[in-house]
């Protein structure tokens, strides 16, 4: 798999597993609405970096990079990822979350933050974790799930300092946040 930065043509390929997510109300915070045109200023304009996954020619995910906030807070960035429903099981998302852990120290941010990790997506909790991210906080409600109504989101958090040992020693982690135990797992 070769993960590169995304040119404006993967978006044709990007694009419907976009809308799709979307569409679908079960794992991102998006306008189901969503049309191409703001899709791609979402994906393709308004973040730092965009990045795809492809083997063969074949766009598997994709994920982007962007300042969680501006000003005093841009040392801080969030990302986002997708990945098409024939390639997921395969380890798609967990090598975008590494790549793109490793491209936002490289581009000097000090942490990474999920704004809103819908709780009922365990998947994607379970692999943000074991990527040492910590659940900071938990949104009650927070989101409306086409079919099981409000659920809680998380907001996940993990610094970047550490990220070139993590590659090093093959571990994900910071499961402590100065000295104390953040969401409740020994580390």
């Amino acid at each position: 798999m070769l993960i590169r930065p995304m040119i404006p043509a993967d978006f044709d390929a990007v694009w419907p597993v976009l809308r799709d997510i979307a569409r679908a109300r079960e794992t991102y915070a998006l306008d189901p609405e969503l049309d191409r045109a703001a899709g791609w200023a979402l994906w393709g304009e308004a973040p730092r970096a965009t990045f795809v996954a492809e083997r063969d020619g074949v766009i598997l995910g994709s994920y982007y990079i962007k300042p969680n906030a501006a000003g005093p807070g841009d040392h801080v960035c969030n990302a986002g990822y997708i990945v098409a429903p024939a390639a997921r099981g395969q380890g798609v998302a967990a090598a975008l979350c590494a790549h793109s852990l490793a491209e936002a120290a490289r581009m000097g941010f000090a942490a990474m933050q999920f704004n809103m990790v819908v709780a009922s997506n365990q998947v994607a909790v379970r692999l943000w974790r074991r990527h040492g991210f910590l659940i900071v906080g938990t949104l009650p409600g927070a989101y409306r799930h086409a079919t099981l109504g409000p659920v809680d989101c998380h907001v996940m958090y993990r610094t970047l300092d550490d990220q070139a040992a993590c590659e090093r020693s093959g571990r994900f982690g910071n499961r402590h946040a100065g000295g104390r135990t953040v969401d409740g797992h020994a580390g």
